[in-house]
């Protein structure tokens, strides 16, 4: 599954490289640069970031699974214990 961002999203990203390399590298990078590390990154990084973040949804959702007995229960033929 290739990880695609939206277009705001992506100019937000890029516009952050190229800040970034400049501050922190003290090198201007221009749109292509940036698009083409952005790229890597989204094609190399990205996959470990969303199996990881897949990973972290199942286990909340299994932990909420598992709530659900003590939750969503109701005890069965109480009516004549209330007496």
């Amino acid at each position: 599954m290739a990880i695609k961002l939206d277009a705001q999203t992506e100019a937000v990203l890029l516009d952050s490289l190229q800040r970034y390399c400049s501050q922190n590298f003290d090198e201007e990078i221009g749109g292509l640069k940036a698009r083409l590390l952005l790229d890597f990154c989204v094609r190399e990084i990205g996959p470990s970031i969303y199996n990881q973040a897949v990973r972290d949804a199942q286990a909340v959702m299994q932990e909420k699974i598992a709530e659900i007995d003590t939750n969503c229960y109701e005890t069965e033929f109480s009516y004549w214990k209330k007496k």
